[in-house]
Formats: C-alpha cells, sequence, structure tokens
C-alpha cells in the first residue's frame, strides 16, 4: 500500500547558494589560520633553537673567561697578525674576531680533596733557581695537565703569574713571540727535584727579578673564533681553541685544540672596562629567508 502522504525535500536553490558561501568563508579564512599557526609554529621553533644555541654558547666561553688571568686579554686581528690588549671601553675593530686570553689551572687548584698546587711560596726558602710551593704535589699536578691535554703537554710546559706582579712592557705573555727569560709577567716553569719545587725555565732564571708569595699556574691559553664566515650570507661558526702555549711560542691556529661551539652565528663582539669583560653572541637562522637574528649578552668578573 503506498503512502500518498509521504513528501520528498530537497534543498532550495537559496540554501545551496548560502552553504556555499558559508564554505568560503571557511575556506579562505581556515587556510589563513592554519598558515598563520604553522607559520609561528615554525618561527617558536627557531627562536627557541636560536636561545638554546646562543645561551650554550655564551655560558661555555664564560665559565672559562671566569678564571683567566685578567689582564692577559687580548684582542687579535687575523687580517694584519696583531695583538692589541683589551682593557678600555671601547670595542675592537670589525676584524678583530678572535678572543685569547691565559686561563688558570682552576681543576689543578680545586683538586679532588685538597689542591694539587697551593699558589703559595716560601720566599724564605725560595731563591732565583728554586721556588718552594708549600702544599704543592708536582706529581698529581703533572697528572691532571696530562690527563686534560690529551697527555699533549704536562707541568714541564706550565708557566706561573705572580698575583701583585706589574705587566712587562713588551710581550707579557707570549703572545707575540715565545717568553724565553724571565723578565715578563708571565715565568715559565718545570717541576723540581722535591714534591714541592718549582724551577723557572728559559734563561737568567728570577735573577734581579722580584717574585711574590701568591701565584697563579696556567698550562694553556684560550682563544673563541668566529670563523669559515660568509660575506653573502653574513653567518660564520663559532670555534674555541685551548691546549696550547703562547709563552712557548705556540699559536691557537697551529697548536690548539679546535671545538665547535655553533654554527650559523652572525656576530661575536667583545669590550672590557676594567676587570669586567662583555661578550655578546648573535646567531642567525638560514631558515626564514629573512634577515632574521637572535643576541644573548654576558657581563663577567
Amino acid at each position: 500500500m503506498i503512502n500518498k502522504h509521504m513528501k520528498h525535500h530537497a534543498f532550495t536553490l537559496i540554501e545551496l547558494i548560502f552553504v556555499i558561501v558559508i564554505m568560503g568563508i571557511i575556506g579562505k579564512f581556515g587556510t589563513e589560520f592554519l598558515a598563520k599557526a604553522y607559520e609561528s609554529f615554525i618561527f617558536s621553533k627557531i627562536n627557541n633553537n636560536l636561545q638554546e644555541k646562543t645561551s650554550s654558547s655564551i655560558e661555555f666561553i664564560s665559565k672559562r673567561l671566569e678564571h683567566r688571568i685578567k689582564q692577559s686579554l687580548m684582542a687579535y686581528n687575523p687580517t694584519t697578525a696583531t695583538y692589541n690588549p683589551l682593557n678600555d671601553l671601547g670595542l675592537t675593530d670589525d676584524n678583530a674576531t678572535v678572543l685569547e686570553w691565559i686561563g688558570t689551572d682552576i681543576d689543578g687548584f680545586r683538586g679532588t680533596t685538597t689542591p694539587l698546587w697551593s699558589g703559595i711560596l716560601d720566599l724564605n726558602e725560595s731563591n732565583t733557581t728554586q721556588l718552594i710551593s708549600l702544599g704543592t704535589s708536582t706529581g698529581a699536578t703533572n697528572a691532571q695537565i696530562r690527563s686534560l691535554s690529551n697527555n699533549t703537554a704536562d707541568i714541564n710546559d706550565s708557566a706561573i703569574y705572580f698575583l701583585t706582579a706589574a705587566l712587562a712592557s713588551t710581550n707579557p705573555w707570549g703572545f707575540t713571540g715565545a717568553i724565553v727569560d724571565q723578565n715578563k709577567t708571565l715565568h715559565p716553569i718545570r717541576s723540581g727535584m722535591n714534591a714541592n719545587e718549582l724551577v723557572p725555565r728559559g734563561t737568567n732564571f728570577l735573577a734581579g727579578q722580584e717574585a711574590f708569595e701568591f701565584y697563579k699556574l696556567t698550562w694553556t691559553a684560550y682563544a673563541v673564533e668566529l670563523g669559515d664566515y660568509n660575506d653573502t650570507t653574513h653567518i660564520g661558526n663559532l670555534y674555541l681553541y685551548y691546549n696550547y702555549r703562547p709563552w712557548d711560542g705556540e699559536t691557537y691556529a697551529a697548536n690548539g685544540t679546535k671545538v665547535l661551539l655553533a654554527e650559523n652565528i652572525n656576530t661575536f663582539r667583545y669590550r672590557a672596562a676594567g676587570s669586567l669583560v662583555k661578550i655578546q653572541i648573535c646567531a642567525k637562522s638560514p631558515l626564514t629567508g629573512e634577515e632574521y637574528a637572535l643576541c644573548k649578552e654576558k657581563t663577567i668578573y
């Protein structure tokens, strides 16, 4: 039996037009919304990556700068092969892309339970050819330096710096040539016959020079370089060099151990004011197709 009251309904033309208009509006703005959301995600990811890169690099460098001999900071210009002490407020020239300094042996000074070297001389027992360092174990210090330098250096390659000594007028640290006598601020030394004995190396020993009670020991210099710089993209790589000894005529490029700190670095700048040094690192992303860089800076006492 056929139900005569049954009817079939369909969309009217107005309803169809209305649906099409609504779908068009949703399609237009929905696509834009998704595009904006994706763009926001990409920039957020890039920003986080740049934050992590600059923060980790600047912390890595600052930890080593904390234990520098403060007067040893040098700005090096690889183009002209010139050094300038970093001791004023002015920024270095644009080509001085390398920061160098002498680092004290903080690992040996901390030791495990006691310091491996004490940083104190017995001036009554010391003389021009023999420095007696109370509480020092040259054997333990030697083993520590060999371990940290991958067996390429030991205490016989090290040097000491008297804390109250005046700066020598020329070449006080060895950055411009090896130190071959003791008329400098830094004094190359080696171990003596006894566990607490340090012997000045080179000629003249400490004859005619002042020795002071407190000293710091060093076995390596450090250099930070913005290398592989591309003048078109304005980015390069940031490198740390260590395990080289300027007082023995070594340079960071020829003798240092090279460590990559970060890629795609746009800027590495530094300046000093008295005993403070300020560093700035800017990282740039090559993914955005735009000039976008993020900078971090830190001041180290």
